[in-house]
């Protein structure tokens, strides 16, 4: 099987996310997205009580996409989220043709090299970066290829939409159509998260 995982806070999953899954599917034929919400994301500030809510939104979020999965395989550990960990059991777990690809943003791939056991992560997985910036220049990544980091840049445009200004938009009252599926707006609505 070819495996593509999509780890992230997902804090909360929004359009883009899907829309970088869809695109993944549909021009490299990946045969699932492997979605897995950190459960204690080591590089960002969360708060607990909403890792169990992350976790519910992503499910809600692909049901409806028959080539997309959810794994709570970092739930299952409660321990810190380290990729590593991750991509290693996975292995165990699936019979997995090739390398995972792993899907990742260029504001996250910038600094890669400080992850958790980053020299044996890039033996074990090959990385599909998508652009998360204007005005960005492949040229800033030939360091971590030269450093022996398999990638490849996704053409998809720019879609500025992150979970930052989602929350933001939520506890300011402003709406968030079109930046998050219906059912993860109904979720957090029905769950009065975000508010403070």
């Amino acid at each position: 099987m070819k495996l593509c995982v999509f780890q992230g806070t997902f804090n909360p999953i929004h359009n883009a996310h899907i829309r970088a899954a869809e695109y993944i599917i549909e021009k490299l034929h990946y045969d699932k997205i492997l979605f897995i919400p950190a459960f204690k994301p080591p590089h960002k500030d969360y708060d607990e009580k909403y890792s169990l809510h992350r976790l519910n939104m992503v499910k809600l979020a692909v049901r409806a996409h028959p080539n997309f999965s959810v794994s709570d395989i970092e739930f299952q550990r409660q321990t810190k989220s380290y990729t590593y960990l991750t991509v290693c059991e996975l292995y165990k777990q699936y019979d997995i043709e090739g390398k995972i690809r792993f899907i990742i943003g260029t504001d996250a791939f910038k600094n890669i090299e400080s992850w958790y056991k980053t020299d044996d992560l890039k033996k074990l997985v090959d990385f599909i970066v998508f652009i998360r910036e204007n005005d960005f220049d492949p040229k800033e990544f030939d360091n971590l290829r030269d450093k022996g980091y398999s990638f490849e840049l996704m053409p998809l445009d720019f879609e500025d939409i992150s979970s930052t200004e989602v929350r933001e938009r939520i506890k300011s009252g402003k709406s968030v159509k079109g930046l998050i599926p219906p059912e993860v707006e109904e979720y957090i609505e029905k769950n009065e998260l975000y508010k403070t």
